[in-house]
């Protein structure tokens, strides 16, 4: 996986977020193990301990648990806590902006779900 780290935010908060979608998105299920500190690190040629510092916060926050000597392991109910939070932080943060925007674009939530709707009807091929 390539990915390109920003310079908004330190590397282990966007690995952490990064974590987080995979968990959300089933990517690693709920009981399933993460990967090494060092085998994340050398794929995303990081630090180890940034890698352990992410892990340490989603630690922290009761979605990975540490089995000694095995790993670390996404806790049961960790993608639910997560989608808890998720939704919470999205209409706290970002659907007031969104919804400001909507407003002064004089777009309707109505017109939102048309467009939805006619961008997931399937093209015929050859046009």
């Amino acid at each position: 996986m390539n990915t390109k780290w920003s310079d908004e935010q330190p590397i282990y908060r966007q690995l952490r977020d990064l974590v987080v979608e995979m968990i959300l998105e089933y990517a690693v299920p709920e009981g399933e193990p993460l990967p090494s500190a060092r085998t994340v690190a050398a794929e995303y040629r990081i630090n180890h301990l940034t890698v352990l510092k992410a892990y340490q916060e989603l630690s922290d926050e009761g979605l990975l648990e540490n089995r000694r000597g095995v790993g670390l392991f996404v806790t049961s109910g960790a993608r639910e806590r997560l989608l808890r939070a998720e939704r919470k932080r999205f209409l706290q943060d970002e659907w007031p902006r969104i919804r400001a925007r909507m407003q002064r674009l004089e777009l309707s939530p109505d017109e939102l779900l048309q467009e939805k709707a006619a961008s997931s009807v399937p093209r015929a091929r050859g046009r």
